[in-house]
């Protein structure tokens, strides 16, 4: 392990609250998965999806080896049919990034209203 040593990589957490668990879940394990991995990104890492059926609330947790690899998904999926209907059935409630993205991605999420920390330290 290495002390306050920044590895470049990315986490991105995103919740959501939607109003069918089934259409959600259904959607998340037969779409979107899939989607995402028909995209190649080579440096995403994660993109894991916890869900609480009790609350019809999710969050999402994607990694990635390192912000480009963050660019390269989002600029492949924004506007395409499943990215629309996952805006469709979802609220969008919360996104945080954890790591360091370009002035351009952070305008690019700006209407988001993204939450970003950058690293200072810890052990990896």
């Amino acid at each position: 392990m290495e002390l306050h040593k920044n590895s470049g990589e990315l986490r991105v957490i995103i919740d959501v609250s939607y109003s069918s668990a089934e259409e959600f879940i259904d959607f998340i394990e037969n779409e979107q998965c899939q989607f995402i991995e028909s995209l190649g990104v080579e440096g995403l890492k994660k993109f894991e999806w916890y869900v609480d059926v009790e609350s019809n609330t999710a969050t999402l947790i994607e990694e990635f080896d390192n912000a480009d690899s963050f660019k390269e998904i989002a600029t492949k999926a924004i506007g395409t049919p499943v990215n629309l209907k996952f805006r469709e059935i979802t609220n969008f409630d919360n996104m945080t990034i954890l790591g360091d993205v370009s002035d351009e991605m952070r305008e690019n999420l700006s209407a988001m209203g993204p939450k970003i920390k950058t690293y200072k330290a810890g052990l990896n």
